[in-house]
């Protein structure tokens, strides 16, 4: 029978939680953790050769950067929402919807839309199809887009005018889209983060890429924020374990 000392029950059970949970993990994952020190905040150029020391899976392993920040995320001029081009691309071609009808659908189509609809589109993703990455709407489809927001929403694929997929220069959004540009926005926690690049990618490339998707969340600091604004920042791939930056 396990007694657990008086005022630290719930420590020790979360305690034991996270031994399950580990007991979960791949030995991929348990021998990476082993190599990492958790408690120590790495720099960027050293925390990307440390992802690169880890046993390697079977497949390109993507890279993310996570952040969580001092916002309060009941005040919705604190969210962050929005999108941003990095400088080494992401290693992908995202796949890009478009909802535009006449001059506008032929012009998404030929930028290279993966598909183009007005209402049929509307329908089709109101079903519960979602095998694509970005949404991009013409500004006078919002009248009909606008009710997918309790499907799309969730899914972080809505599309808004923060983030450059409520336009009507739909060529100039595809082809950013299409090339890599990605979307970004903080969840109920405050917590941010976006795929910046694959771990094939060169150590240059890849701490740019974390440099600048860093730097642009920094700098889209609220005025309403109060305190640190970002409390931890951590990157990872795929199969590894996450690792604390110093930023």
């Amino acid at each position: 029978m396990i007694r657990f000392p008086v005022g630290r029950s719930g420590s020790m059970k979360k305690e034991m939680k996270e031994s399950n949970n580990m007991a979960k993990k791949s030995k991929r994952y348990l021998e990476s953790r082993k190599v990492v020190d958790s408690e120590k905040k790495y720099g960027i150029t050293e925390a990307v050769k440390l992802l690169k020391m880890f046993k390697p899976a079977k497949f390109n392993e993507s890279v993310e950067v996570a952040m969580k920040l001092g916002i309060d995320p009941k005040q919705s001029d604190q969210l962050i929402r929005g999108s941003i081009s990095l400088p080494k691309g992401i290693g992908k071609s995202l796949k890009v919807i478009v909802f535009a009808a006449g001059e506008k659908a032929v012009i998404a189509k030929k930028a290279g839309a993966d598909e183009v609809g007005a209402e049929d589109l509307v329908k089709k993703v109101e079903g519960g199809w979602a095998d694509f990455d970005v949404a991009i709407s013409a500004s006078d489809m919002m009248r009909l887009v606008g009710k997918l927001g309790r499907v799309l929403g969730p899914q972080g694929k809505m599309p808004s005018p923060k983030s450059g997929t409520v336009t009507d220069d739909i060529e100039t959004a595809v082809k950013e889209f299409k090339a890599g540009k990605i979307e970004y926005r903080t969840d109920a926690g405050g917590n941010v983060q976006a795929l910046v690049g694959k771990l094939s990618f060169s150590d240059a490339d890849l701490e740019d890429n974390i440099n600048t998707f860093v730097k642009h969340i920094v700098n889209s600091r609220p005025s309403s924020a109060k305190g640190e604004f970002v409390e931890k920042v951590s990157v990872s791939s795929t199969m590894s374990p996450g690792i604390m930056l110093q930023v």
